[in-house]
């Protein structure tokens, strides 16, 4: 049975906060909100959550994970990011976007896209994940909540308390969200391309 918080979505409290960072280090998986739906979320080095985020989600080793950072200043340690795209990035974060690079040998392997040794990074516009990230003091482990045979995110916690609380250690309650998950931008290869378009603008990336 996992635990569920209400937390303030302007104002997290510092208690809960530290709480659920807690439960993170302690190799818990958490459920958290973003600015594009709620997302599940783990430590980067632990191993057995990572797996128990793939069960949940029905996913395997070529899917892009993402790496939830509370700022860019952390994006050269784990990316390989050129200065066009570092600019773009920066007027663009945070906010609703998960951006493609290839992983630099910070990142487990096993986080990476089998093939093509890729890694999302996210810069997240919501004051929950940003408080989380900033008590983390590391980037999160994530992939958005979208559960089998869906396309969009889960929006509603109490929903989600239903579907998945004997298969997490926490969900935080922030509040009924969008449902549309974040845009995806490929900066891969030399020009950026969108995977997907979701909740982020793309306008300054075409």
């Amino acid at each position: 049975m996992s635990q569920f918080f209400y937390v303030h979505p302007e104002n997290p409290q510092a208690r809960l906060i530290n709480q659920a960072v807690a439960i993170i280090r302690n190799g818990g998986v958490v459920i958290y909100p973003t600015d594009s739906g709620y997302a599940l979320g783990c430590q980067l080095e632990n191993k057995q959550a990572l797996e128990r985020i793939c069960r949940i989600r029905k996913i395997d080793d070529k899917h892009n994970f993402t790496l939830l950072c509370r700022d860019l200043s952390e994006l050269s340690l784990y990316a390989r990011v050129d200065n066009g795209a570092f600019r773009l990035l920066r007027n663009n974060t945070p906010g609703p976007y998960t951006f493609i690079f290839k992983g630099t040998k910070e990142v487990p392997r096993r986080l990476m896209n089998s093939k093509r040794k890729t890694i999302g990074i996210r810069v997240p516009d919501n004051k929950i994940a940003l408080d989380l990230l900033e008590a983390l003091g590391e980037p999160l482990m994530s992939t958005s909540l979208i559960l089998p045979g869906n396309d969009t995110t889960e929006s509603d916690p109490e929903d989600i308390r239903d579907k998945l609380e004997h298969a997490v250690d926490l969900i935080m309650n922030g509040g009924f969200l969008g449902e549309q998950p974040t845009t995806v931008i490929d900066f891969s290869d030399e020009k950026p391309e969108v995977l997907r378009v979701g909740a982020g603008d793309i306008t300054p990336f075409e």
